[in-house]
């Protein structure tokens, strides 16, 4: 029973959504990163659920540091931040009928019918908040060393978002985003689409597309823990993620290798690929390109509309019908979590290459 990510850098998440606080655990930061409070409150609002499209249920998110930060800067000792629970209706949970696409029957089956089952307990979105807070920390180290990490809506209910254009100045730009999109036309018919799902009892999904710049080449392992390999591993973590792919993943599949490899060239004095179809990775390792990825987001599972089911006794089944405060997407406040899990990534990843103190600054 394992909750935490990492070698160097590592997370540990804990609490359920309806106990007292959810929070995580930092390990192994380079003493001396200054901590943003404000920005971790900004990358907490970006997650948090606004309007029509979103749950109902509003947590204002008051994180603490209860440790590991003195005077603004990270002390190198473990980094402990807490969430309260303050806006929980429990009441809107029973033990009964298992919610399909939930871990309802797989936890009940894992914990031996101890979990908390109360609004998905210890496997609830909820839970990202506290990876969101900790990866701030983490998106905070890497800006100071030149790295920066972007995520925008690519699709949803089936609508297209532009593509990446300027790495640069997208990345800026969808940081400030509330829904983040690169076509603002799209990110209209967007919400309207949550929205008809939402009237309908219903919920659609989207896929992710996150942009790296600054990563330096070099980073990643041959086989087990390649750049690609670590980054999926954390970013399947996310709820509801259901395929991650790198480049131009499966398309790769139908060119020919004359179209899917990037031709190298010499930019003032540098080496560079002309073209980016593999995601900024060859052989597992980072070759100093944008890293450029894409998260598949299922639609959120709890719906209003009659499901099939059975009770958690295995007993019987059952026509189970949801009521509560649900999201008929979470794509939108996924992308921040994103982020947030990239940027934890890639800071275990950084410290294996270049030792722990590099985050710092070299300390």
């Amino acid at each position: 029973m394992k909750n935490t990510f990492g070698t160097s850098v590592c997370v540990t998440l804990f609490g359920e959504s309806h106990g007292p606080a959810i929070g995580a655990v930092l390990d192994g930061l380079a003493p001396g990163i200054p901590v943003d409070e404000k920005q971790i409150a900004r990358q907490l609002e970006l997650r948090r659920p606004a309007g029509r499209i979103s749950t109902a249920r509003q947590e204002p998110d008051p994180f603490r540091i209860v440790s590991g930060v003195f005077e603004g800067k990270t002390t190198g000792t473990p980094l402990t931040l807490l969430i309260p629970n303050t806006d929980t209706r429990s009441g809107d949970y029973r033990r009964g009928a298992l919610r399909p696409g939930h871990a309802d029957y797989t936890a009940h089956i894992k914990y031996h019918g101890f979990e908390d089952y109360r609004g998905g307990g210890h496997f609830s979105g909820r839970i990202t908040a506290a990876l969101t807070a900790a990866g701030a920390v983490a998106v905070g180290a890497l800006r100071l060393r030149g790295i920066r990490i972007g995520t925008h809506i690519a699709r949803c209910a089936g609508i297209r978002d532009a593509d990446f254009t300027d790495f640069e100045k997208d990345i800026d730009r969808l940081n400030e985003m509330p829904f983040a999109v690169l076509d603002e036309a799209k990110g209209a018919e967007m919400r309207a689409a949550v929205e008809q799902a939402a009237a309908e009892g219903d919920s659609v999904g989207g896929v992710l597309e996150t942009a790296v710049t600054g990563m330096p080449a070099g980073v990643g392992e041959p086989w087990f823990d390649t750049l690609e390999g670590l980054l999926a591993h954390g970013l399947f973590a996310i709820p509801a993620v259901k395929g991650v792919e790198f480049g131009d993943g499966f398309a790769l599949a139908e060119k020919r290798g004359s179209e899917a490899n990037d031709a190298f060239a010499l930019r003032q004095g540098k080496t560079v690929t002309r073209t980016n179809h593999n995601g900024g990775i060859n052989g597992g390792i980072s070759n100093g390109m944008p890293l450029l990825f894409r998260c598949a987001v299922k639609p959120t599972p709890s719906i209003a509309l009659p499901q099939d089911s059975v009770n958690a006794e295995g007993t019987a089944e059952e026509t189970l019908q949801l009521g509560g405060r649900h999201d008929p997407a979470v794509v939108h406040r996924a992308r921040v979590v994103a982020d947030s899990v990239t940027a934890l990534v890639l800071c275990d990843a950084l410290a294996l290459r270049f030792g722990t103190d590099w985050l710092g600054g070299g300390i």
